[in-house]
């Protein structure tokens, strides 16, 4: 299990980007993360990894996230973390010399069904292959805790779709997957869990099937959670045609 204890985390600005964030992510779990823009999302994505000071206590089955068992998470997302420089079968001679776990069937399964070359730099791929094999190293390291940061980002709808199809059925039991997207309506029935994040803090935590039960979509229950306004857009117009 992942765990995570009041979690905080301030900017040098004084921003505080996380606030008291208590969480725990079961294995095998898919949960969704949401949020506005600057929520924090990101922060906490980063912090679970070490790659920002906080204040506070992530653990993995217990114990701190360290050098011993860092391996067990891994991290996509359209910041990118590849080397430019080397072709994907660099970066697989790679990731097999540096992870024991690591999948090379599902790496080449991957790799043929997102239609990727495998001898070109990775620098000369387009965003939205730089992102599909951003995920496909995120998916092949072997990892227990799958990290995804807006991973599909510069990718059309229909590669979307079959992707969200191929990744249900290559999963494991045990792999988790903890995705942060603003696509809610295209992962709502991928995903079994949804967390609402607003200005650092935790919102809401629920998972899909009680809102199905509750005949709630996910688009409505973020909209109701946030207190979104309809008539935003109407009232905004408004105000702008007055000045004509």
């Amino acid at each position: 299990m992942l765990e995570i204890k009041d979690l905080n985390k301030n900017y040098h600005t004084g921003k505080k980007a996380l606030i008291n964030v208590n969480l725990e992510i079961q294995q095998g779990e898919i949960v969704g993360i949401f949020g506005e823009n600057g929520a924090g999302k990101t922060t906490l994505m980063k912090c679970i990894l070490g790659l920002l000071s906080h204040k506070g206590e992530i653990t993995l089955d217990g114990s701190p996230i360290s050098s011993a068992n860092i391996s067990r998470l891994s991290f996509a997302t359209s910041e990118h973390s590849f080397f430019p420089n080397l072709s994907a079968n660099g970066h697989k001679a790679f990731y097999k010399m540096h992870f024991p776990k690591f999948r090379e069937k599902r790496f080449n399964g991957l790799m043929t069904f997102f239609e990727l070359p495998t001898d070109k730099p990775i620098k000369q791929f387009s965003t939205g292959q730089k992102n599909q094999f951003e995920v496909i190293l995120s998916l092949s390291q072997g990892a227990d805790y799958i990290l995804m940061d807006e991973p599909f980002a510069g990718n059309d709808v229909f590669n979307r779709e079959d992707f969200y199809k191929v990744l249900l059925g290559i999963l494991d039991a045990s792999e988790t997957i903890l995705l942060s997207t603003h696509l809610l309506e295209e992962v709502e029935k991928f995903i079994s869990r949804a967390v609402l994040v607003r200005k650092g803090e935790i919102l809401k935590d629920v998972t899909i099937q009680s809102l199905d039960e509750a005949g709630k979509t996910l688009m409505g229950f973020v909209k109701e959670s946030y207190q979104y306004k309809s008539d935003r857009v109407v009232n905004a117009l408004s105000d702008l045609t007055d000045e004509r």
